[in-house]
């Protein structure tokens, strides 16, 4: 008798065990998120992200490239492990974060402006720190390198936190050096204009004085092809019409020649270039030319890549199993061959614009 009551005890236990158990909260049970896996606590996870400011699209529920880029950027600035896996340290990190910034807002601290953002809010902070004497460019709305360098000086004059995001702490310095007259001070909840993507019309950005500035030849750059969903990385090395790009590997050039179905071709696709943060509608043809990878750069040869004669060779990037450059177009671009633009090009650049305003990209 005494053993079937000890055995029923051990059975409840178990039970016990089981249920309580399945009434953990959701965070004790939430797994480790990685690339590859699908699910509301991925969905979750980048909305976490987008509400950070380090993912720009909506939330999918599938962990894709971007979100785990997303999450390398996190780690990195935070100086935690670059894994771009979301495991217990990361996830309380986001956290932490995303109290501190409802915290921020409920005490009357506002938007907190970073890398990435744009918005009035934005021109509002650019303007101020002009007139402080910290940034000597003409407000743009899109909060960039030049914006958070500016920011970091700020704070190391004003001996705080030189993290490059204008926080509650930040804004009230700048707002007591202008005397309480900073333009920042005075958008309000109703006017104000800041998210995690560029707003509405951002996306183009006329070649001639302004993209060829911002990819200016020796920049590297981020590539993202919105009919396939694939990203890869380039570098600007020649070009004045418009910008001649090879990729940086040659893994690079296998997603590159991926995208055109295993063929080097001239069609022209819409895609989104990212240069340190600033996303910019383009177009882009897959064509290999006037190259060869073997050969040392500029070096004068009798026959180059795509079907172009003697020449100077324009190979620069090494290694990357790509002989010579392929074009990508801007708003305006023109081509070198006519000097004129290019309405297939034209039409995918907007084509872009249209795709990254409708998705917040």
């Amino acid at each position: 008798m005494l053993k079937k009551s000890v055995l029923v005890v051990l059975v409840l236990s178990v039970l016990l065990i089981s249920l309580s158990a399945n009434i953990l909260p959701v965070s004790a049970q939430s797994r480790l998120l990685k690339e590859g896996m699908s699910g509301s606590d991925v969905t979750a996870l980048q909305r976490d992200l987008n509400t950070l400011g380090y993912l720009n699209v909506n939330p999918t529920g599938y962990f894709g490239s971007l979100t785990k880029a997303a999450v390398i950027k996190l780690q990195g600035r935070y100086g935690i492990a670059q894994d771009g896996i979301a495991g217990p340290v990361t996830m309380s990190l986001i956290n932490r974060l995303i109290n501190e910034q409802a915290s921020a807002t409920r005490s009357g601290g506002g938007t907190i402006l970073k890398e990435g953002m744009s918005g009035s809010a934005v021109t509002a902070l650019q303007q101020d720190l002009k007139t402080l004497g910290y940034f000597h460019v003409n407000p743009t709305g899109y909060f960039g390198s030049l914006t958070k360098s500016a920011v970091i000086k700020l704070q190391a004059d004003n001996g705080i936190a030189q993290d490059g995001i204008a926080g509650p702490v930040t804004m009230s310095v700048i707002n007591r050096l202008l005397n309480g007259k900073s333009a920042a001070s005075q958008i309000t909840p109703a006017t104000r204009s800041s998210s995690g993507s560029a707003t509405k019309g951002n996306y183009l950005v006329s070649w001639f004085g302004g993209a060829e500035n911002i990819f200016s030849i020796g920049s590297t750059a981020q590539v993202y092809d919105i009919w396939s969903g694939r990203t890869f990385n380039i570098k600007r090395t020649y070009g004045y019409n418009h910008a001649d790009v090879e990729t940086l590997t040659a893994e690079d050039t296998k997603i590159l020649l991926q995208i055109y179905g295993g063929a080097w071709s001239w069609a022209r696709r819409p895609v989104i270039v990212t240069v340190n943060g600033r996303k910019m509608a383009a177009s882009m043809a897959g064509m290999p030319h006037a190259g060869v990878d073997s050969v040392a750069a500029n070096a004068y040869i009798q026959s180059r890549s795509g079907g172009y004669g003697p020449g100077y060779n324009l190979d620069a990037v090494k290694g990357n199993n790509m002989d010579g450059v392929f074009d990508i177009h801007f708003l305006n671009s023109k081509t070198h061959g006519t000097n004129r633009v290019d309405t297939n090009h034209q039409n995918a650049v907007k084509t872009a614009a249209e795709w990254a305003e409708k998705n917040n990209f």
